[in-house]
């Protein structure tokens, strides 16, 4: 038994070491027919990471035929399936953008897409690729908007601007335990302007009065009696929009103090 499983062994290593071999040969040789014939093999096979030297070769040879457009597609896409989102995604959108009428040319715009979206951080991260992702989507969409893919684009998109909306609503938060009193103000304003339909509209209202109280109570005296000003407004509009809200009782005790001030 021992002896049989060594004999495998060995079949197997020979028959990886003359593939290997042939391999080499290929990508060294000029049979451009050949390095087409094997790296769609590897491709298919599943063998991404081999046949991307094949496939750039192809598409340097021969760029305007058949078999370029094929290349220069599967190149971009065996990036892709080996995770390497940031290639593949440079190759699918130079792929897009070379063969626009392509039958590739709406899978391509998808996975360029995807690219970004795998590459989109965690939210405490800087966000720009989430924001190019958006972008991609939104292009895909716009450009294919009867396609099968919309449904999962939009809902991609969804997931991403949530992404979004946590960190801006983390910045908000992050003023007001660090006593940023008009950043935390400015911030919150804005958070509501982009997110108009946000869960956490309560909460950041709260906290633009809140904020808005204390940095009227620590201004200068020429500036003290426009902010107080803004600050009980702030508060009147927050008890209109949140009459029930376990913040009053917090917010009037604020705005009283700073009426006695007026």
């Amino acid at each position: 038994m021992k002896k049989l499983k060594l004999v495998l062994a060995l079949s197997g290593l020979i028959v990886a070491l003359t593939s290997c071999s042939d391999y080499n040969q290929v990508v060294k040789g000029g049979d451009y027919a050949r390095k087409f014939e094997l790296a769609n093999e590897l491709f298919d096979k599943g063998e991404y990471f081999r046949c991307i030297a094949l496939y750039e070769q192809i598409y340097t040879h021969m760029p305007k035929t058949g078999e370029g457009e094929l290349a220069y597609y599967r190149l971009g896409k065996s990036y892709y399936e080996e995770e390497d989102y940031y290639m593949g995604g440079y190759y699918l959108g130079a792929f897009v953008q070379r063969f626009p009428y392509s039958n590739k040319a709406e899978e391509a715009l998808f996975l360029t897409a995807l690219c970004s979206v795998k590459n989109s951080p965690q939210y405490s991260l800087d966000q720009q690729d989430t924001e190019v992702a958006i972008n991609e989507l939104q292009q895909f969409v716009n450009r294919y908007p009867n396609s099968i893919l919309v449904d999962s684009c939009n809902r991609t998109m969804d997931r991403l601007r949530m992404k979004l909306e946590l960190k801006d609503f983390e910045a908000v938060e992050l003023y007001a335990r660090t006593q940023n009193y008009r950043s935390a103000v400015t911030a919150g304003i804005s958070f509501l302007e982009d997110y108009p339909r946000t869960a956490n509209k309560e909460r950041v209202s709260y906290l633009i009065v809140k904020n808005s109280c204390f940095l009227a109570e620590n201004s200068v005296e020429d500036k003290k009696k426009q902010r107080i000003e803004e600050s009980i407004e702030r508060y009147r509009n927050f008890v209109v929009d949140f009459p029930k809200s376990a913040y009053s009782k917090e917010l009037n005790a604020l705005t009283e103090s700073l009426n006695k001030e007026l």
